[in-house]
């Protein structure tokens, strides 16, 4: 069996010869010889140089072949749907811009220490795909990966999103949906590039109000994850486009009656105080409870000017969103004499052309099940 290569162009209109293995189901060993015999072959003609492609993606690869490090020129490799449970240090001495190692057999431990072992020290990446292998935390060392432009994270087991992602503000994608996620760091929201933001399929109750700074953000992808309401500042994301919620405990009423624990006598007292706009000093009141009056928030409820402290009333609003649907927004109110009465139009959803939304009545009121995709 012979393995040719083909001509192909990239989008840069620059040609390239690609070596492809794909879909054959060949053993590490074949490759390796088949491999081998093209670099000897082509050795005096220095053709092996020219290789910037390479597929060897839906086989029964448990290892790389040595002889694929001799292709000093590759840029593009594919690698998804094998069993590799190991990825070598020289496979990122190649200038690699694109890496696919999407469902494999790969561990934290499996991964280099580094990315940044060529000579340069300098890692070209601009894509890179572990999704569907066995990873239990995000890797650490892909925050070094500057130029790093598309991630994909997907399908592991990844607990927590590493709180240095701002390092990657290059980020144009960033899927890791398909975890162990249960939230969302701030800092996030530092991705300031990013377009395709994907954390569906996991453990998520809330968002950071960060996520707001994503300016230039046209999907957001949250379906099936524990979300209750999202973050009031969303609506701030006017290249939104897509944004998919279904399968979360969306609460698509406004609560009425609602269970209050009495405010203490401290939140009584400076309540009245910043209400009524007492006047005081540094010296007047303890340290402590300055910093207590300086916590005041006030009710959002325009036709209150009350504040409230630590005792506050969680209400779900529903907000439209970009002209297109409505959307479950937490907001606070100091009393829950603050709430207003919901009208039909507070229980009304809308629908798009892809997916209709349902709602149910229960005891607990309604709730909604589905979202629409944008």
């Amino acid at each position: 069996m012979e393995v040719y290569t083909s001509d192909s162009s990239d989008t840069d209109s620059r040609e390239q010869k690609t070596l492809d293995y794909g879909r054959m189901n060949l053993s590490s060993s074949f490759i390796e010889e088949n491999m081998f015999s093209i670099s000897v072959k082509s050795n005096r003609t220095r053709e092996f140089t020219d290789i910037e492609t390479c597929l060897i993606n839906h086989n029964q690869l448990n290892v790389l072949p040595p002889s694929l490090f001799k292709f000093i020129n590759l840029k593009i490799l594919d690698l998804s749907n094998n069993m590799l449970s190991h990825l070598p240090d020289e496979l990122f001495k190649l200038p690699l811009n694109k890496l696919v190692v999407k469902n494999n057999l790969l561990t934290n431990e499996s991964l280099p220490k580094s990315f940044l072992i060529n000579k340069n020290g300098v890692s070209m990446l601009k894509e890179l795909n572990l999704s569907g292998n066995m990873l239990t935390h995000f890797p650490e060392q892909i925050l070094d990966l500057h130029k790093l432009r598309y991630l994909y994270l997907g399908g592991n087991k990844i607990q927590s999103i590493s709180k240095e992602i701002w390092k990657m503000n290059g980020l144009q994608i960033l899927s890791i949906g398909g975890n162990l996620l249960t939230e969302v760091p701030d800092t996030v929201g530092s991705l300031s590039q990013l377009k395709l933001l994907v954390l569906s399929d996991n453990q998520i109750e809330c968002l950071p109000s960060s996520i707001a700074r994503l300016k230039n953000l046209k999907s957001l992808k949250l379906h099936k994850n524990h979300l209750k309401h999202l973050p009031k500042d969303i609506v701030a994301l006017k290249h939104l486009t897509e944004l998919s919620l279904r399968d979360n405990p969306l609460v698509v009423r406004f609560v009425q009656d609602m269970a209050l624990n009495p405010p203490s006598l401290m939140e009584l007292a400076a309540r009245v105080i910043k209400i009524s706009g007492i006047k005081y000093k540094q010296d007047d009141l303890p340290k402590t409870t300055i910093e207590y009056l300086n916590n005041a928030n006030c009710c959002v409820n325009p036709k209150c000017k009350g504040v409230f402290f630590d005792n506050r009333v969680e209400h779900i609003k529903f907000v439209d969103f970009c002209g297109k649907y409505r959307v479950p927004l937490l907001q606070y109110l100091c009393s829950s004499k603050c709430i207003e009465p919901f009208s039909s139009s507070s229980r009304s959803s809308t629908s798009s052309d892809s997916e209709a939304s349902s709602s149910e009545q229960s005891t607990s009121g309604y709730m909604m099940r589905k979202v629409l995709l944008g």
